[in-house]
């Protein structure tokens, strides 16, 4: 045990040239730069030292990082290992650079911006059941949502920002909790959710039968229809069934869009009540019979 120290001792005091890594950071303005990319943490180097430094690096003891400083916005997205010379010999106490073995050193940094946006429900989610509706404004508690990111990542990011509920099918008035669910792992948001606030009323569903107005038919040419009538089926709310005024329709048959290939008109709803919702005609298209077909 005793050569076994001497002979360990004596080695450490040695002087020794060998292949190694050593660590290196990076020194930014976290609040003006974001690297949208893992930064190197390490280069690769030739070195002569002393066995007890050579010890103490591999063990991580007590290791200055050589410091690169990115003082600005880099115009290159690489440095050359050459370069990294001077920052690598003012970190390494007690050791001699040989050489640079790490060719480049690859990073991406971008400008760090902050932008705020409106916040508003997704009009093509479908939030209420097939019976019921959303009525009046609906409220999106805070109103506006600041995005803090890359310039890439911000520019990207569509104005309003839209929210979807994470629950459907409405069936009454409700508060609902929304998530904010961030894209990219780079991307901040000053709020973790918004509070949606929807008012939702049953709706009563009706329908009638009308007699489509004929226009621009050709004179003097007897006309029959096919069916003769017209059904309009509609919804409304149900405190609104004494108010709705169900004469207000008003469907027309435009012969100048008449098709040839199978003789027919497609009715239009041309008019209709304050109130009325949801309007679907039947059938979408009326036979028409003239005195030549």
């Amino acid at each position: 045990m005793a050569a076994s120290t001497f002979w360990l001792l004596n080695a450490l005091n040695k002087s020794y040239s060998t292949q190694t890594t050593y660590p290196v950071a990076f020194i930014y303005n976290d609040q003006k730069l974001v690297a949208t990319q893992a930064l190197p943490e390490e280069v690769t180097i030739n070195v002569t030292g002393k066995g007890w430094k050579l010890l103490r690096k591999s063990l991580r003891l007590e290791v200055k990082p050589a410091e690169i400083f990115i003082r600005n916005l880099p115009r290159n997205n690489y440095l050359l290992g050459s370069a990294l010379r001077p920052a690598l010999v003012n970190a390494m106490d007690g050791l001699q650079l040989n050489f640079v073995i790490t060719d480049t050193l690859h990073f991406r940094f971008e400008e760090k911006l902050t932008r705020r946006i409106p916040l508003k429900l997704d009009p093509k989610q479908k939030i209420a059941d097939s019976n019921f509706a959303v009525v009046g404004q609906v409220n999106i508690t805070p109103k506006f949502i600041t995005f803090t990111g890359p310039s890439s990542k911000i520019d990207s990011i569509p104005s309003p920002y839209l929210l979807r509920l994470p629950e459907t099918g409405l069936k009454a008035p409700a508060e609902i909790e929304v998530p904010i669910a961030l894209k990219n792992a780079l991307l901040t948001s000053d709020i973790e959710e918004a509070i949606v606030k929807v008012n939702v009323k049953e709706l009563v569903q009706e329908e009638k039968q009308l007699v489509a107005e004929l226009i621009n038919a050709p004179q003097g040419k007897k006309i029959v229809l096919l069916p003769p009538h017209v059904l309009v089926r509609y919804q409304f709310l149900n405190d609104s069934v004494t108010t709705l005024n169900r004469e207000g329709f008003k469907v027309i048959l435009d012969f100048s869009k008449y098709s040839q290939q199978d003789s027919t008109l497609v009715p239009e709803l041309v008019q209709k009540p304050a109130g009325a919702r949801n309007i679907k005609l039947s059938p979408v298209r009326v036979r028409v019979l003239t005195e030549s077909n």
